[in-house]
């Protein structure tokens, strides 16, 4: 019997599942499934003519990032007040409009941002400040201490869990009590707002994914109209998936559910908030949008208890991937990333959508050639239509936005190792240093790139490939070189000639040679100079290139020649002109050879 190398591990070995397809051979694990019950079996899911599946994201919802507070309270070391002030600021100048900033009841940091808040003008007058606090009179007292003297629009968020298991093991509480906890504190949030214009209304039955539909209806058409709702000063009931227990449709049904049966819908803003539990709090909230929610709560990268709230960077960018202002800027993710990595100490993954380091990286061949064709195909289709690239439609593979608008340059997108192809190691040269490798080159270096990566195994960067390139094609510069152009000129040898006299200086193994011959072209005129010289080389192919502006070469000739032994092989030259790169191609080739 074979030893495994994870001894703690137990291989599924049980049988098959009955009725299972022979190509199916997976087996049964020795997991405690059995301890866990569906969602199905813990709450009623009473949707059934559902809309929501035949619904477009068409608009941004109402986002509303609760970094400050939900975020805050999931940090190992909490915000101190300028790790705070930044972030906030980092929000206003992103476009968010509505920030939740605190548990001022809770902590007296969070009491004294709120205050700072209040007593400068740190907040733009058209940002909603929401202030968050528990179903207790002497925490919504303190919560509405907080805020007094504040300019900005307020919302005072009230939460109370109303799932059973919360009920009965946490609160303690049947269904009629709690309703009258919660409705008793809503009236103690009234009378302390009195009749200030600035302050709104929020309600979250916490974990209302796991609550009974008939009694999260019956709760919050109690504080509707405790509250009066109406239109102009509407009340915002927020539906959390406090911990998420389902697949994203279910949690779409149930938004639904409410959305088609609360009282005074349209006096109602409905919110969700989304946690990450089971890795599907992107499409929970998106579902939930197409359901009926007008508002989303969540963290920038995903921040939050446990596996965190819903990504707000995520959801604004995969409506922009879609055509659909996010409302929200992204243009710097980085400098966006910096910032909250800095205030919450917590890095962002690599592989994070649009902002890890390596979301626009290409190191697979395949991916890499598609990526270089579509970028040229990008930029001729954008000349051909007047247009600037970066307001050209976007139909690059593998893409799905382009990097720049999101403050990327394009010297990461593709990346070599030993898993890439010729396409990516051509479009680093292109991209870094201006070559556009005939395609028979690409290959012949693709192959020389593919054995320095396997024995190195790690990447090959830019510089790196371009002295790989230099080593393999390019005139060496050092001293024992046997051959180096030293001048040149050309001129016709006659009136009316078609050919070419070519006057060069050479140093040979040391010693200054000065040759003339007549050809066909300064090309075939070297050769003839360096076969008499007894440097043979026999030209197959010769491509030229002008390289772009910035340059200190601005010409590039790539030669392809056949050697003594009978084999093709390539050689570079680079120079101010195209005399000059083809010449010390030619070079090259002779001293190669």
């Amino acid at each position: 019997m074979t030893t495994s190398p994870f001894p703690t591990l137990r291989t599924p070995d049980g049988p098959p599942a009955p009725g299972r397809p022979a190509w199916n051979r997976q087996r049964a694990s020795r997991m405690p499934s059995h301890r866990y019950q569906d969602v199905f079996s813990r709450v009623d899911v009473p949707l059934t003519d559902r809309r929501w599946p035949t619904r477009r994201l068409t608009a941004a919802p109402l986002w509303v990032p609760v970094d400050l507070r939900d975020g805050n309270q999931a940090l190992t070391e909490p915000m101190d007040p300028a790790r705070k002030r930044r972030f906030f600021e980092l929000l206003v100048a992103m476009g968010y409009t509505e920030i939740e900033v605190g548990y001022p009841s809770a902590s007296q940091t969070d009491f004294d941002f709120v205050r700072l808040l209040a007593e400068t003008d740190l907040a733009p007058e058209h940002v909603t400040i929401v202030v968050f606090t528990a179903a207790r009179a002497d925490l919504i007292a303190r919560t509405f201490e907080s805020v007094r003297g504040l300019r900005n629009p307020v919302v005072v968020h009230l939460y109370t869990a109303t799932a059973p298991t919360w009920r009965d093991v946490v609160l303690g509480r049947d269904r009629t009590e709690l309703s009258d906890l919660i409705a008793a504190a809503g009236a103690e949030v009234l009378q302390h707002a009195g009749d200030d214009p600035r302050v709104r209304f929020e309600f979250s039955p916490e974990v209302f994914n796991l609550t009974e539909p008939d009694y999260v209806l019956e709760v919050c058409a109690r504080m509707t109209t405790l509250w009066d709702a109406t239109p102009e000063r509407p009340v915002i009931l927020n539906l959390p998936a406090t911990v998420e227990v389902a697949t994203p449709n279910v949690y779409a049904d149930q938004i639904e559910h409410m959305h088609r049966n609360l009282d005074r819908r349209e006096a109602v803003i409905l919110s969700v908030h989304p946690h990450n539990d089971r890795g599907t709090g992107v499409a929970c909230a998106e579902l939930a949008v197409l359901a009926g929610a007008q508002r989303v709560e969540g963290c920038l990268f995903g921040n939050g208890e446990r596996t965190g709230n819903v990504d707000l960077v995520t959801l604004g960018l995969n409506l922009h991937a879609q055509g659909v202002d996010p409302e929200i800027d992204f243009s710097d993710i980085d400098e966006i990333r910096r910032t909250v990595v800095d205030c919450n100490r917590i890095g962002v993954h690599e592989r994070h959508p649009y902002a890890g380091d390596l979301v626009h990286t290409a190191y697979s061949g395949t991916h890499q050639d598609a990526i270089r064709k579509g970028f040229a195909r990008h930029h001729a289709q954008a000349r051909a239509a007047g247009l600037d690239p970066a307001d050209a439609p976007w139909r690059v593979p593998y893409l799905p936005v382009d990097p720049a608008d999101v403050g990327r340059s394009y010297d990461a997108v593709v990346r070599v190792n030993s898993q890439s192809g010729k396409g990516g190691i051509a479009y680093l040269l292109e991209s870094a240093y201006g070559l556009e490798l005939p395609r028979r080159l690409q290959i012949d270096f693709a192959g020389r790139v593919q054995e320095h990566a396997d024995d190195s195994g790690g990447e090959v960067t830019a510089e790196r490939l371009w002295r790989l390139f230099e080593e393999a094609y390019v005139l060496p510069d050092d001293g024992g070189r046997q051959v180096v152009p030293l001048a040149w000129s050309v001129a016709q040898p006659g009136a009316g000639s078609d050919r070419e006299r070519l006057d060069v200086v050479l140093s040979v193994e040391g010693e200054r040679v000065e040759r003339s011959a007549v050809g066909a072209g300064p090309v075939d005129a070297l050769a003839s100079i360096l076969a008499g010289l007894g440097l043979p080389v026999e030209v197959l192919g010769l491509t030229q290139q002008s390289i772009t502006a910035g340059s200190d070469a601005g010409a590039v000739t790539y030669l392809e020649h056949r050697t003594a032994d009978g084999s093709v092989a390539w050689a570079v030259g680079r120079d101010a002109s195209v005399l000059g790169a083809s010449v010390r191609a030619l070079v090259a080739a002779a001293t190669r050879s």
